[in-house]
């Protein structure tokens, strides 16, 4: 049974009956109170519920002996405790004790230590400061033996690397430029030693460091110039030695510049040589006949392949040059840059604009300096083969070949090279050498223009013009110029002149001689013609005007078609005439409907008709285009067959209003008259197209 089933009789404390001296009320109330404390009691509060739960951990039996002492028991126990704890203190004490003389003990050892320490202090102290003083001045001289090896270090070279940078016997190698920047960093840093109080010391620095590097600068210079005059561009060692020299030259812009102007002028002399090699077959100054490759000159009889083997073997060059160049400078154009800018401090009277420099400009003007000797030698050459010929179509050629390498020049060197003006002015001088000719043979053939030929062909002279006109076409087509456009003035100059005098000497011939002629020379221009797309603007103007001059063929044979079948008159005298009845009534009056007029238009007509077409067709034998002459005659047949139906219209309507008509007189050969137009008149439109179809 736990503590928690105590009765409420309190706590497990079971009461005697007080003394009896007390009286009954006083026992019954002191009872009441103690039942209601104990009744008040809550066993939610903590330290109720810890002590029941201690005393079920004790063990103890709810019995009334149990209950009776249990007040008694506690405080046994805890008066036992009390004294266990009392004895163990006592325990601490002495130990405390001890301790407290032992710590006596150690005070009174310290006390010595001390007074001996004091004593040595005093006996060392001066021993002390002086080994402070030594150590000090010792790190001091150390500090400044260091500060003195680094500033010989790094302001003053040895007199091997010095010698190496200003010597004229020594190579520059690698040493070279592993010292320059050593040199360089001193120069710049002398400027800190002239803000210290000392500033003799940075002046008489920065004064041998100017002096040294600009010895070492000009022997960089003279080096660079000595190999420009052996560069062989095809030797990518000699290219990397000479890049890193260029890189650092540029530091000293007048200097950089003036290599470029020698280099330039170097290779141009070498290019010239070169092309009057390639020209001859020996260089410049005479020497064995090169047997390799074939000259140029050996093609001068062929003046197209001479001029196209010359600017070939510029472009070659061109080409090599430049990308030879380009490994140069292009590969090393950020450093030059750079180098340039940092040079204009050293270097203050240069122009404003001498800091920017741009690697592709700058090589373009060299590469365009470089060819300035084979631009002339090439203009020369040219305007000699150019002159000398008066073949219109040659120089047309050649004209088209420069341009070819004239677009291809400025792809590879810009819109202001050199070349590319003197091939400019080349291809201006052989499209005016082929004015010139072209204009000289016009003239000539126009003072021998004959009349037409019996059988309408087209001239000779119009037959070389459009032979020449062929391969002016040929050419163009496979040039690089813009298309259409490009080609109309060649096109006009070419052909228009023949076909005007064309014109002109058919208009001294007859019809249909005249447009025949004029059709055949249009026809045979177009045929030259539409062989090329770019000629289509041209192409359909002459259509237009083969047009103009087949509407009066269609006129001729249409008037063939009137005059021969005898219809002529009839329409004439029909074609003013209305549809009233007046108009209509008139019409039997008329002189060429009267009877025997008639009889003889209808015999004529029918004597006409079988043979209606050939007879057409034979009028325009000589035309060229035979299914042009058929189209032709059957436009102009259509036009006859409605004429003549008009005319039979007429006189249709011309019987019916006398057939209706009452008149008050009846004569008979009036009667016969107006029954008998369509009867002396017989033939109907139907008949006519089916005989002229």
């Amino acid at each position: 049974m736990s503590a928690l089933d105590y009765d409420a009789t309190g706590l497990g404390i079971e009461y005697e009956a007080e003394p009896t001296i007390l009286s009954l009320p006083q026992k019954s109330n002191a009872l009441s109170t103690k039942v209601s404390s104990i009744l008040s009691t809550s066993f939610a509060d903590a330290d109720i519920r810890e002590a029941l739960h201690t005393l079920d951990e004790r063990g103890t039996q709810n019995t009334p002996e149990t209950r009776r002492h249990l007040r008694l028991d506690a405080q046994k126990e805890v008066i036992e405790r009390n004294g266990d704890i009392i004895k163990d203190f006592g325990h601490v004490a002495e130990q405390l004790k001890r301790i407290g003389s032992t710590i006596d003990s150690l005070n009174r050892c310290c006390e010595d230590l001390r007074q001996h320490v004091a004593t040595a202090h005093r006996e060392t102290g001066p021993v002390l400061e002086e080994a402070t003083s030594l150590f000090a001045r010792k790190q001091e001289t150390e500090t400044r033996k260091q500060l003195l090896d680094a500033f010989i270090e790094h302001f003053i070279l040895s007199d091997d690397d010095l010698e190496s940078l200003i010597s004229p016997d020594t190579p520059v190698n690698d040493k070279f430029f592993a010292n320059l920047p050593r040199l360089k960093m001193a120069h710049k840093d002398c400027q800190v030693l002239l803000g210290s109080e000392n500033q003799q010391l940075g002046l008489d620095l920065m004064d041998k460091s100017s002096r040294d590097l600009n010895t070492a600068f000009q022997k960089l210079y003279r080096w660079i110039q000595k190999e420009f005059r052996n560069l062989n561009l095809e030797n990518p060692q000699m290219n990397a030695s000479i890049r890193r020299s260029l890189r650092v030259l540029a530091e000293r812009p007048t200097m950089f510049q003036s290599c470029l102007d020698f280099f330039a002028e170097s290779r141009e002399r070498n290019l010239s040589d070169s092309f009057y090699a390639a020209l001859t077959g020996t260089s410049s100054n005479r020497e064995a006949e090169d047997l390799t490759t074939k000259p140029i000159e050996y093609n001068a009889h062929e003046p197209l392949r001479f001029v196209g083997d010359l600017l070939a073997w510029t472009h070659s060059a061109t080409v090599s040059e430049r990308e030879s160049l380009e490994i140069l400078f292009i590969s090393e154009g950020d450093e030059i840059a750079k180098g340039i800018r940092a040079g204009i401090e050293s270097e203050p009277w240069l122009p404003e604009n001498a800091e920017s420099f741009d690697g592709r400009k700058s090589l373009e003007q060299l590469v365009n300096r470089d060819l300035a000797g084979v631009a002339r030698a090439l203009r020369q050459r040219i305007e000699q083969v150019i002159q000398s010929d008066e073949d219109p179509v040659l120089a047309y050629q050649i004209a088209n070949l420069i341009d070819f390498y004239r677009v291809t020049f400025d792809r590879l060197l810009g819109a202001n090279s050199s070349i590319l003006l003197t091939l400019s002015t080349l291809q201006e001088s052989a499209l005016r050498q082929y004015r010139t000719t072209m204009q000289e043979h016009i003239n000539t053939v126009a003072t021998h223009v004959s009349k037409i030929s019996p059988d309408l062909n087209v001239p000779d002279f119009l037959s070389e013009a459009l032979d020449r006109l062929k391969a002016l076409m040929k050419s163009y087509d496979s040039s690089l110029a813009s298309r259409d456009a490009g080609f109309m003035p060649i096109l006009a100059e070419s052909l228009n002149p023949y076909l005007d005098m064309c014109e002109k000497m058919a208009s001294k011939a007859e019809e249909p001689s005249q447009t025949i002629f004029a059709v055949n020379c249009f026809l045979t221009a177009k045929s030259c013609l539409t062989q090329f797309d770019f000629t289509s603007e041209r192409v359909s103007d002459i259509d237009e005007t083969i047009d103009e001059h087949t509407s009066k063929l269609v006129e001729y044979q249409h008037a063939f078609f009137l005059h021969m079948s005898g219809v002529h008159p009839l329409l004439a005298a029909l074609a003013s005439l209305s549809e009233n009845e007046e108009d209509l009534k008139s019409i039997s009056s008329l002189e060429p409907l009267q009877k025997q007029a008639l009889i003889d238009a209808s015999q004529i007509l029918d004597d006409f008709l079988p043979s209606a077409l050939m007879d057409a067709m034979e009028n325009l034998r000589l035309l060229k285009n035979s299914r042009m002459a058929e189209d032709v005659t059957a436009e102009a047949a259509n036009l006859f067959c409605e004429d003549f139906q008009f005319v039979e219209r007429k006189l249709t309507d011309a019987d019916a209003l006398y057939a209706r008509g009452n008149h008050e007189k009846d004569d008979d050969s009036e009667g016969l008259e107006k029954s008998s137009l369509r009867a002396l008149f017989p033939r109907t439109s139907g008949e006519i197209r089916v005989l002229l179809s």
